[in-house]
């Protein structure tokens, strides 16, 4: 289906969603779906495949995508090396990063007063906390760019 929502309303384009999810469940049937409409894709489509001029730049699953496409946070702070030491203590299962500019980046975070209150009652000073949230488009935008695949 070529843009399959184009002149629906919204309550049309939340009925035709659901006809679909329907159709996949109950009769098993896989629907191909071309749209530019990204924010949509991504609340109908269980599986992803990324075009740009005919060439397929990536296929993947909502989940995959999901996990790509996960919040996260950059926090600078006084003292990356002594502040990841703190993560992988407190919060082994966190996953960060520290990054050339020495900023600490956090996927899959908890709240950000986690992460503050560890540097505070640590002695170490954040000079810049910002989350960042990631969607379809900015995926897809990366991939045609050149990018990585991450959101």
């Amino acid at each position: 289906l070529d843009e399959p929502i184009n002149g629906l309303d919204p309550s049309g384009i939340i009925e035709f969603r659901r006809l679909l999810h329907r159709l996949n469940e109950e009769k098993q049937i896989t629907i191909l779906l071309s749209s530019h409409i990204l924010t949509e894709l991504q609340q109908t489509a269980t599986h992803f495949g990324f075009l740009s001029r005919g060439k397929l730049l990536d296929e993947l699953s909502a989940e995959t995508l999901a996990d790509k496409c996960a919040d996260y946070l950059d926090i600078a702070v006084s003292d990356p090396e002594a502040y990841a030491a703190l993560l992988t203590r407190h919060y082994p299962n966190t996953s960060f990063q520290v990054l050339p500019d020495r900023t600490i980046q956090i996927r899959r975070c908890l709240e950000p007063e986690v992460y503050s209150r560890l540097a505070m009652e640590n002695g170490l000073v954040i000079s810049a906390l910002t989350r960042h949230q990631s969607s379809l488009e900015d995926y897809y935008m990366n991939l045609k760019n050149g990018g990585n695949e991450s959101c």
